[in-house]
């Protein structure tokens, strides 16, 4: 899997490291790697764990 890759939530909500999650405090260009482990889903406020590699 490359840094960049996109991840998917069991919610349907897709991570794209290249737009980020701005309103939650993740900056564009941010690798799913490097998000703090505490953030969560902006729709189902899972956890990083319910994220799976696209």
């Amino acid at each position: 899997m490359g840094k960049m890759d996109k991840y998917l939530c069991v919610c349907g909500w897709v991570y794209d490291p290249e737009l980020g999650d701005p309103d939650g405090g993740i900056a564009p260009g941010t690798p799913f790697e490097d998000i703090p482990d505490d953030w969560v889903c902006p729709v189902c406020l899972l956890g990083k764990d319910a994220f799976s590699p696209m």
